[in-house]
């Protein structure tokens, strides 16, 4: 009988890390602190940006459209940035901090003047972390919050909405809206027939991709998800840059090898750490395993 407790866990951003470096995957997904018994994150200026945008967008999701832009998103915004302010945001210094929050602030005020799908019906999944049976026979679960679904009334449907906070554009075979397309399609009862990516730096609305195929979509992911759970059951996960590391992997060695400052806990029960300088400092000479 498939257990859900001791199943591979999949998302989009485990997969990516898995796939980028399996060193890296285990530091953020299967390593935990021998001190405090949590697993470990390192806090950066541009994931920071990311969560602020994201969250000041999460807090009006649930709300009736028509009063989705009563109280102004831009004191939202600020009012949740104060909570990561200094290194707990993984700033440097001030001059950063005060270049990222400019970033951010130019974003919520083109969603302000530009709110688009935002002022219209939505659909909210009752589940904090959506996820689904992937296969029981592999063990394999699937889980993804996705941020935005639009109701199509037309259709009675829903459009699959990713808000992009980074400067890159997402690569053309990228899993992300794939994932959420099944999730959305088994965490609730409308047909998805549109996604999109939002780039809130540079765009106005949000670009429409083509749907990819669902059974093609999951042969992949069921793929990855069998890499996973051998590399889980061997415990082996090994960087392809070597002892040296890599660009993914080497600023959480430091980490689990002590060094870096404690700045806090999230929600998820995540220790939370900042490293001001990960270009100088070196990993440790032993590795754990």
């Amino acid at each position: 009988m498939a257990d859900r407790y001791s199943a591979i866990w999949l998302s989009h951003s485990s997969i990516t890390d898995f796939e980028n470096c399996p060193r890296a995957y285990f530091l953020k997904h299967v390593y935990r602190d021998p001190k405090t018994g949590h697993k470990i994150r390192l806090v950066s200026a541009p994931l920071t940006l990311g969560q602020v945008v994201h969250e000041t967008i999460e807090e009006i999701s649930a709300l009736p459209k028509e009063k989705r832009f009563d109280h102004p998103l831009m004191t939202r915004f600020d009012k949740i940035w104060q909570k990561f302010s200094g290194p707990r945001g993984g700033f440097v210094n001030s001059e950063i901090e005060s270049r990222y929050q400019g970033r951010g602030r130019n974003m919520i005020a083109r969603i302000t003047e530009h709110p688009g799908p935002l002022k219209k019906l939505a659909v909210k999944i009752n589940l904090d972390l959506p996820h689904f049976w992937l296969s029981e026979a592999d063990n394999l679960m699937l889980c993804g919050k996705i941020d935005w679904l639009e109701y199509l009334p037309e259709e009675d449907a829903v459009g699959i909405i990713d808000f992009k906070t980074g400067k890159g554009t997402e690569e053309e075979d990228s899993l992300q809206l794939p994932i959420y397309q099944l999730i959305a399609q088994e965490c609730q009862e409308r047909s998805v027939k549109r996604a999109s990516f939002w780039y809130l730096d540079r765009q106005n609305y949000p670009q429409e991709l083509d749907l990819p195929d669902q059974k093609e979509t999951r042969a992949k992911l069921i793929k990855v998800g069998k890499k996973i759970r051998l590399a889980c059951q061997m415990n082996r996960f090994l960087c392809p840059q070597g002892e040296r590391g890599c660009s993914h992997c080497s600023s959480l060695e430091v980490i689990a090898s002590g060094q870096g400052q404690l700045v806090g806990v999230d929600d998820f029960g995540y220790d939370l750490y900042f490293l001001a300088d990960t270009k100088s400092k070196k990993g440790p000479q032993s590795r754990l395993l």
